[in-house]
């Protein structure tokens, strides 16, 4: 989504009469800018940017997370919204691309959001945090993992899925179960795909096992036969592909085509029903490290009746992520009693136990989440089932 940027003085101006269109002059609310200190008055509006994937190769997820903090917005503002204004929000196409995502973020910031909850891919997400951390915007991440996220967070920034550390080890937990000993880990070169594959490496190799390969393939690759006949060379256990599932999906029908017969495991990129529809039987058995979807949490099943009814359709992997972000957001704001971005990243940092539907959320020091919420679903007769 490319678009021409507003003006400085236009963007002030967009930003004023928003404010002033959203609380009413006559009602005495501030005028300030939203999100460099704002509040509007009571039976206004509380401005939410989304920045998501709504097109490229990853937009299925970025719709159902859309879908999915929306669902939560409107059962918040049934309920009265924050202090009696309602919340409205502002999506901003980021494509999974980190170009696209600093024009997004731009927009949001011009549109005068006072917070941000969203962000799919890692790569398309680092770009933004000094971007939003300016205006002192926060930034609740639902589904970005990658370490580069925490490492040049700049304070504003919380993540509630798993990191990249806590899937490294699930998938070290799980290439020892499977009794996997030389494997071949193949990547994409994002800041996601690169960060998973190489924490991965490192670990197993401080295991004591082999890596045999290490493959980085480019995004919308269609003939994987070269990379095919290099791995079965290798003669490896188990081929971890750290990317995401729309190109996922090929490797995985191409290698078995191929002749490899060893064990696939997937991570959470390729989270997605997709990857089953595309590699066809050849996904059969296939394991993926996978966020806490709505079918294994019992606190989900209102929400997933719920999703099913209004979107016809059953919600996605971040799709209990996604809800789980614009409701610890909205209790964020409730504490701060403001929409001041100091005073709700203040109120972030102060989270303690919060219940979501994938569970109680805590931040470590760095903002991350505090423990792993990594589950392992294995492809068997086309479905995903629970292995652990």
């Amino acid at each position: 989504m490319s678009r021409k940027y507003l003006s400085v003085i236009g963007a002030a101006a967009l930003s004023l009469s928003l404010v002033v269109a959203g609380c009413g002059a006559s009602q005495g609310g501030s005028t300030a800018p939203a999100g460099q200190g704002s509040q509007t008055a009571s039976g206004g509006e509380i401005k939410i940017g989304l920045p998501l994937p709504m097109t490229g190769s990853e937009a299925t997820y970025g719709k159902d997370m859309e879908n999915s903090i929306k669902l939560a917005i409107d059962e918040i503002n049934a309920k009265g919204g924050i202090d009696g204004k309602k919340i409205v929000t502002v999506t901003g196409d980021d494509a999974c691309d980190p170009q696209q995502a600093t024009a997004a973020a731009n927009k949001l910031v011009s549109a005068g959001v006072v917070a941000v909850v969203g962000g799919y891919c890692s790569g398309a997400v680092v770009p933004t945090l000094t971007i939003y951390n300016e205006k002192n915007i926060p930034l609740v991440v639902t589904a970005a993992n990658s370490s580069k996220i925490a490492a040049q967070n700049p304070g504003n920034t919380f993540e509630i899925n798993g990191t990249a550390v806590h899937q490294t080890q699930k998938a070290v937990e799980l290439f020892k179960k499977l009794a996997a000993k030389s494997v071949a880990i193949v990547e994409q070169g994002d800041a996601y795909s690169a960060d998973l594959a190489k924490q991965t490496e490192e670990a197993w190799k401080a295991a004591g096992n082999t890596v045999a390969a290490h493959e980085v393939t480019n995004k919308g690759e269609q003939d994987f036969s070269s990379l095919v006949t290099r791995l079965k060379s290798k003669n490896v256990d188990l081929v971890f592909w750290t990317a995401y599932y729309a190109d996922g999906g090929l490797l995985i029908k191409q290698l078995r085509t191929g002749g490899y017969k060893g064990l696939i495991v997937v991570g959470d990129g390729s989270a997605d029903p997709k990857l089953s529809q595309i590699a066809g039987p050849a996904a059969e058995g296939t394991y993926v490290l996978s966020p806490p979807v709505a079918e294994y949490l019992p606190e989900a099943k209102k929400f997933a009746e719920a999703y099913k009814a209004k979107f016809n359709q059953s919600p996605g992997a971040y799709a209990p992520l996604a809800y789980d972000g614009m409701n610890l957001l909205a209790d964020a704001l409730k504490r701060a009693k403001s929409t001041d971005g100091k005073a709700v990243i203040k109120a972030l940092s102060e989270t303690k136990d919060f219940s979501g539907l994938a569970g109680k959320v805590n931040f470590a020091a760095d903002k991350t989440l505090k423990e792993s919420n990594f589950i392992v679903l294995q492809i068997k007769n086309s479905k995903f089932v629970l292995v652990q």
